[in-house]
């Protein structure tokens, strides 16, 4: 991603991701929410995918968010998910097995190049950013 010239890129942001589908597999939608380290918003985003897992939502999710935190640092993100196993298998704590979510890992991995550290923390689908990500997926789902 491109960074416009006049915006100011700052040491650290969190990133706050979700994705769901209406079945499984079903039509699908993701959620990002980019906060400083102050916890100011300064992005959020939901869109529709078209039909997925809700892992492979997860992990569309993960690459929205990460390409969009380009815009504001080049230095550390740290990414928060509601989902045990994208964080266990991004922190390599659970092997990929799946060819579809490997295809989508290797995209992370290529987007974790763009900065110096990209960490990945899992939280309670009851954290406040998660679940605004969530009613923000949602409302994309209902306005399609």
């Amino acid at each position: 991603m491109i960074v416009p010239p006049h915006a100011q890129l700052i040491d650290e942001v969190q990133l706050y991701t979700d994705g769901g589908c209406r079945g499984n597999p079903g039509p699908a939608a993701i959620g990002a929410i980019i906060m400083d380290v102050e916890q100011h918003e300064l992005f959020a985003s939901a869109e529709c995918i078209g039909p997925a897992t809700n892992n492979r939502a997860e992990y569309r999710a993960l690459i929205k968010g990460l390409d969009l935190c380009a815009t504001y640092t080049r230095r550390r993100v740290v990414c928060y998910s509601d989902s045990e196993l994208l964080i266990n298998q991004m922190t390599g704590a659970h092997r990929l097995k799946n060819e579809e979510l490997r295809a989508l890992w290797q995209m992370v991995k290529e987007l974790e190049r763009v900065f110096h550290e990209v960490v990945y923390q899992h939280v309670r689908r009851t954290n406040q950013f998660i679940t605004k990500a969530d009613r923000l997926l949602n409302e994309a789902f209902d306005a399609r």
